[in-house]
């Protein structure tokens, strides 16, 4: 028996031994090195200081050391996540995911993403191109030193989701970069899906009404443009919000600027945060920048650096046009203005992972890349990232600014995606202007359905010093959350698909009645602020048009008396936010069905809150009879729908059940049995689409950061989840906790605690 106790500790040992090397092997040596020196290919010596969230802060002589360290140790991070960015835009998923991700990567040959980086390439400015060369080769440095081979090209040190879909990263190149940032461009300005759908709504349905459902007051929306035979497109994109004020409503006198950019949930999330100090050797100028940068690109999107501090949030503008060309697709001849065109034509060879290649033809016309076709007719996409030149990188510029006239000199040949530019800086200026390239539009005639020859075409771009600005206002106050910034007496046509006015109103609400004492964590608490004026009118509505018609019992009435002493906060522990969601989407149904029969399960544009409200306010004859009924109805379906969620009565209902976050590892959370160590989540959320804390659960707020202005190290700024990409890492998931309950941690400046310093050491010294 001894025997035997001995054999089996022995074999459970053994079990143990396997299970640390292999922990070892899979895990542990792709994490990143933190202390010691590396020999690498930098022209001086380079300091990497990480804190205690693992970010790093890099002390360089040149830039274009610092660069190439930010690209070293952004891939010590998130390597596997930058690979399959720029996968993602090249349409190149399939070739390690297999046919699951194919119909990804045929909509991204469509877009011709690679053929555009490359097209931006050949024109880039020499010192954008330089700047990209040198975070590539420090990627690459990585690359190579990480590199190792098994049979079938694998083996290196490049974390866990490398070794478990069997390949190695190739080299990084310029072009990689160029599509990281065309695929951000992609996800904040494309919209023609649901430009075909309110085309399909046009179709068949009353045009005023649905020009109004994708409009409402002061919005043009997207659509058929009457006369022409162009859509404009303008259907909802990720959000944000940021704002700043100056020192006369703060408790130190000087400025503060909040920036929370709202985007689609990742593990990892969006953003790597970063320091690049860099010291200005042989008379070159200096910069300290720290903030957010996008893995694969160089340098910070938004923070801040010694002088000035800037956020963003998406502008919304329709730089999309869908062409009707009539064509015949078998040679790509087409018409236009009366004469025959030839298209050009691209062949593309998909590779995918056990099967055979994919090939596929692809038309572009003058306009664009023809990504949907029938027997005779062909839609052309038109899209700004096509226009020759028009991407530039900026952000080295901006990161270096050190004044008003610097910062917008840099904005200033900012291609896109549109961008809502806040700003401040330690002189006490506060500042807005809208950065971004937005056509110019005229239009002639013709139609989509037949193909004609009349043309929506553009007429170059709106002069940057023509687009929405504002510098020191008169009330110290500049808020931007995706609402329509553009006056009514704008000189050029207006389209886009931009938010309610909700979010913005209740963020200068809270920031106006703060009594002149703002400190960083009041801004941060305005970040998590879960008040939704909508939904609380339509709380009150609801309870008014159940009052007139008399009281019912039973659960109806419990849901009444719910809405009737809610305060319109958001909660996840409570029921009357689901109550309010479902009856908005019922009346949305109701509303598409009134404007477009057949439409009321498509109908999702972002301003649709503010049609709703519109028209329960103003209550026109030609939309319903009777606008309690219409109200009622929406309350009694909302009712069904909800007992069938989450029983019957809604005293135990919660909004939380509903809205939840679950953050999944593209690769991890495949495994058997241990799938959901890699996830977070799923976890009862408090929030929703109208609130400053927008919360969908697709997407949220990426990152929160809140500048002291001048008095950098009391900054805050936290991640969604961590700082690494890497499962085995402390920093995976460590700023998790503090996002959720809405904290944030100190943003080190000139006062960097470090956990572990690493010194990069010229080859050959």
């Amino acid at each position: 028996m001894r025997r035997l106790l001995l054999v089996v500790n022995f074999l459970i040992a053994i079990v143990c031994l396997i299970a640390a090397v292999g922990f070892y092997w899979v895990f542990y040596r792709a994490l990143p090195q933190t202390s010691g020196s590396l020999t690498t290919r930098v022209t001086q010596p380079v300091e990497v200081s990480r804190d205690g969230l693992g970010i790093p802060h890099i002390k360089a002589k040149t830039l274009e050391d610092a660069l190439f360290a930010q690209g070293y140790v952004t891939a010590e991070d998130r390597m596997f996540q930058m690979d399959a960015m720029r996968r993602l835009a090249a349409g190149e998923l399939s070739e390690v995911f297999g046919p699951s991700t194919l119909e990804s990567d045929v909509e991204s040959r469509r877009l011709r993403l690679r053929r555009v980086a490359e097209q931006i390439y050949a024109t880039l400015p020499a010192a954008d191109k330089s700047a990209m060369a040198a975070y590539a080769r420090g990627v690459n440095a990585y690359i190579e030193s990480h590199h190792g081979s098994v049979g079938g090209g694998y083996g290196g040190r490049y974390g866990f989701e490398f070794t478990a879909l069997r390949y190695d990263p190739r080299p990084w190149s310029v072009v990689d970069t160029l599509m990281t940032g065309l695929n951000m461009y992609r996800s904040l300005t494309h919209s023609w899906k649901q430009t075909l759908e309110k085309q399909q709504m046009l179709t068949t349905g009353d045009a005023n009404k649905v020009n109004f459902l994708f409009s409402g007051p002061g919005n043009s929306g997207p659509g058929l443009v009457p006369g022409g035979s162009t859509l404009s497109t303008g259907a909802a994109q990720p959000g944000s919000n940021a704002w700043v004020v100056s020192g006369a409503h703060t408790a130190d006198g000087k400025p503060l600027l909040s920036t929370d950019m709202h985007l689609e949930f990742s593990l990892p999330g969006v953003w790597h945060a970063i320091q690049l100090e860099v010291g200005g050797a042989n008379g070159a100028p200096g910069m300290n920048v720290e903030g957010v940068a996008l893995p694969g690109v160089p340098g910070v999107i938004a923070g801040h650096n010694d002088r000035i501090a800037w956020g963003v949030t998406n502008l919304g503008f329709n730089v999309e046009d869908i062409y009707s060309e009539k064509m015949d697709l078998r040679t790509g001849r087409y018409v236009f203005a009366g004469k025959v065109e030839q298209a050009r034509a691209e062949v593309s060879v998909i590779q995918v992972k056990g099967q055979m290649p994919q090939e596929s033809l692809l038309w572009v016309t003058r306009h664009g890349p023809v990504f949907q076709q029938s027997s005779a007719l062909a839609l052309a996409l038109r899209w700004t990232m096509y226009e020759p030149g028009l991407f530039q990188f900026v952000f080295l510029d901006v990161d270096r600014a050190r004044n008003w006239d610097e910062f917008t000199r840099a904005i200033s040949r900012f291609g896109g995606p549109a961008q809502n530019f806040v700003y401040a800086d330690v002189d006490g200026n506060i500042g807005y202007h809208v950065g971004g390239k937005l056509p110019i539009r005229h239009f002639a005639g013709g139609s989509v359905q037949d193909g004609s020859t009349g043309q929506s075409e553009w007429d170059g771009f709106i002069p940057f010093e023509q687009l929405p600005q504002s510098f020191n206002p008169a009330d110290g106050v500049i808020a931007t959350a995706n609402a329509n910034p553009f006056p009514a007496n704008y000189p050029y046509m207006v389209s886009g698909g931009f938010a309610p006015r909700d979010r913005t109103e209740q963020i200068l609400s809270l920031l106006r009645s703060s009594g002149g004492k703002l400190k960083p964590q009041d801004t941060l608490r305005i970040q998590k602020d879960v008040y939704s004026a909508f939904h609380h009118y339509l709380a009150k509505r609801v309870v008014e048009a159940y009052d007139k018609r008399g009281a019912m019992a039973g659960p109806l009435n419990d849901a009444i008396g719910l809405l009737r002493k809610w305060d319109g906060q958001m909660d996840k522990d409570l029921a009357a936010p689901l109550i309010t969601t479902l009856v908005f989407e019922h009346l949305k149904k109701s509303v598409a069905e009134s404007a477009s029969a057949g439409s009321g399960a498509t109908y999702d544009a972002m301003i649709s809150p503010t049609v709703i409200e519109n028209l329960l306010r103003t209550q026109p004859a030609d939309w319903f009879p009777d606008y309690n009924a219409l109200v009622l109805h929406a309350f009694t379906d909302a009712m069904d729908e909800g007992q069938r969620m989450q029983g019957t009565s809604p005293l135990g209902w919660k909004w939380g059940k509903s809205l939840y976050l679950e953050l999944v590892s593209p690769v991890g959370s495949h495994l058997p049995w241990i799938g959901s160590w890699f996830n977070i989540g799923p976890i009862a959320m408090s929030g929703g689409s109208t609130t400053v804390k927008q919360i969908t659960p697709r997407l949220g707020p990426s990152e929160r950061m809140n500048f002291a202005v001048g008095n950098w190290d009391n900054s805050l700024w936290n991640l969604l989840a961590g700082e690494s990409g890497h499962r085995a890492s402390p920093h995976y998931k460590d700023q998790f906790d503090a996002w959720y309950n809405g904290e944030s941690f100190p943003m080190p400046f000139r006062n960097v605690e470090a956990s572990g310093t690493v010194r990069f050491i010229p080859e050959g010294k």
